[in-house]
């Protein structure tokens, strides 16, 4: 095994978690007012209703989809009386249909940002390349999910029990070089691992933040385009006529 593979699938991983996990407490100790998604809603809200919406629910099945597709091994559900073929099945349709979504919704929000010259304004280097490792982790698991409709790579032989190694602290780099994973999953783990180093030090630390003070904060009042009522009318001339 050459030194670059172990770069990129044993030290990569580490790095990204530590980085991950520190940088988010690092972040929270010195930014904590700067934590958030840094909402362009004010700006521009249609576009962002349909984008925001589609990405997240496909965002969080396809996060959902991985964490099982990592956490349960194949005995399990050979235990379970679920044979691979039928586990295969649901895992490509409910890995295509979620990795639709968060594609649309992603393309949805990459053009709002290009559309629109108030919120292209507000978009600063950091989320160019949130925005390109999330493109490149998506296309490439939608093409891997896609490529492997007939389960030639058996992934569950060796990406999901390289994962579990990661996490056991029982790193297993020839499951990733082997012959059976082809270049377009090494990809999408790479830019993956990429982006969880970026995580901390992104807006995508607002997915840690749940909306609990909404439910007793007072509500914003903002002053309205119409004409004044007649009271305040009359208080500004009332006050001009006295100077």
């Amino acid at each position: 095994m050459s030194r670059g593979e172990l770069l990129l699938y044993v030290v990569l991983p580490y790095a990204a978690i530590a980085i991950f996990l520190v940088g988010h407490w690092w972040r929270y100790r010195t930014d904590r007012y700067g934590w958030g998604a840094r909402s362009t809603q004010l700006l521009e809200s249609r576009t962002l209703r349909f984008a925001s919406i589609v990405f997240h629910v496909g965002a969080l099945a396809a996060i959902g989809g991985h964490v099982i597709g990592i956490i349960v091994p194949r005995a399990w559900t050979d235990a379970a009386g679920i044979s691979p073929e039928a586990y295969h099945l649901v895992a490509v349709v409910a890995g295509l249909a979620a990795g639709v979504a968060v594609t649309v919704g992603l393309l949805a929000l990459i053009y709002r940002r290009l559309r629109f010259p108030r919120v292209r304004a507000t978009t600063t280097r950091l989320d160019v390349a949130v925005f390109v490792l999330l493109t490149l982790g998506i296309l490439t698991g939608l093409t891997a999910t896609v490529l492997n409709l007939g389960d030639s790579v058996h992934y569950r032989d060796n990406v999901a029990p390289y994962f579990r190694g990661i996490l056991l602290l029982d790193p297993q780099p020839e499951l990733m070089t082997g012959g059976g994973v082809g270049l377009i999953f090494q990809l999408h783990v790479t830019a993956v691992w990429f982006l969880y180093a970026l995580w901390p030090f992104s807006r995508l630390v607002h997915a840690w933040s749940l909306p609990i003070d909404y439910l007793r904060r007072s509500p914003i009042l903002y002053r309205g385009r119409g004409p004044r009522p007649r009271r305040a009318r009359a208080a500004a001339t009332t006050i001009r006529a006295e100077r």
